[in-house]
């Protein structure tokens, strides 16, 4: 009797997997599914507009025989979509071309005393807002998952198109963030995030510009490589936060452990997810670099941990011989 009360519950629980699993790949097919049709729209859309207009090479600079350098942009957390009092996707847009007008203004004063040929943009994650991070934020999104992603791939498009007018080569590294995961975390794959979408619609835009190089992949982090500086870019959100506090010692004792191995080797991180710039030296004396956003009149921000950002972004020069930042800027965007 013993026995067959243990058969019988062996197979109501094969039964009970075997509807799960089937449950599971339904539910995989239809993500398959809406991640396809989003991306195919957006695509299709963008064709329409045919081919971005590449700017000529800028003239050779031959002011110095210095030592050259590398033009380091970090943007992140645009959030685009996000319509709060003094943010929509119309000053976002406005502030990452004021963005862009500032970078091609301080690198002059660099080229003054080194040569800056190109420019390295780490596009950092959050790109768009999204519709269902957090309960109540339908009532601050401006726009719908395809227009953020299509307005979000065209500025970066512009933002990319303009560096272009002012450097000869510009090399983007992509990371994604947690606003642009499909549902709540955990209903879906991490991967399927509409920053990837945009990203990658963005570097289809450019594909034949010889000028132009993209790389992105489906990994939590990515290793930027200028000459024989190394850094690891990340999004930010896996260090948690608490009480909407920045956590500045989580985030030392998280990049204090990627260090040591678990990650291939860099020696300084760079991040965003806070909106609030800041800079930190782990234990080998790597910098921990947290960037701001272009946002404004952030409503949680200002009733939950009582502080109001102020719009920023991000930019280093790069001496890749000797592996160092020899300036950093942030640069401030109201």
């Amino acid at each position: 009797m013993l026995e067959f009360e243990q058969a019988r519950e062996i197979e109501e629980l094969r039964q009970a997997l075997q509807r799960q699993q089937r449950a599971t790949a339904r539910a995989k097919a239809k993500t398959d599914l809406l991640v396809d049709a989003v991306y195919q729209a957006a695509k299709d859309a963008a064709i329409m507009l045919g081919k971005p207009d590449i700017p000529s090479k800028p003239k050779a600079d031959r002011r110095t025989k210095k030592k050259e350098e590398v033009a380091l942009v970090h943007a992140t957390d645009w959030q685009l979509g996000k319509r709060t009092d003094g943010y929509d996707i119309e000053t976002c847009e406005k502030r990452i071309m004021q963005f862009a007008d500032k970078v091609m203004a301080l690198t002059e004063i660099q080229r003054a005393d080194h040569p800056v040929r190109d420019c390295h943009i780490m596009f950092g994650g959050d790109m768009v807002e999204g519709i269902s991070i957090f309960p109540g934020q339908a009532y601050e999104v401006e726009a719908h998952l395809f227009e953020q992603m299509f307005a979000t791939s065209r500025l970066m498009e512009g933002l990319v198109t303009k560096l272009l007018e002012g450097f000869d080569n510009v090399h983007v590294t992509c990371e994604y963030g947690n606003h642009g995961r499909l549902g709540r975390k955990g209903d879906m794959p991490a991967g399927d995030n509409i920053d990837r979408m945009a990203y990658r619609i963005s570097s289809e835009r450019f594909e034949g510009v010889d000028r132009v190089k993209w790389t992105q992949s489906g990994d939590w982090h990515q290793i930027v490589e200028i000459g024989n500086y190394r850094a690891l870019l990340v999004h930010g959100d896996e260090i948690k936060s608490f009480g909407g506090n920045t956590p500045a010692f989580g985030i030392l004792r998280k990049c204090n452990a990627w260090s040591t191995g678990v990650v291939a080797p860099f020696q300084d991180v760079y991040m965003g997810h806070f909106h609030t710039p800041m800079t930190l030296t782990m234990a080998n004396g790597g910098q921990i670099y947290v960037s701001g956003s272009p946002e404004s009149e952030n409503v949680y921000a200002a009733e939950f941990v009582a502080a109001k950002g102020k719009p920023s972004q991000r930019l280093h020069f790069i001496e890749p011989t000797d592996a160092m930042v020899t300036a950093s800027y942030i640069v401030w965007l109201d």
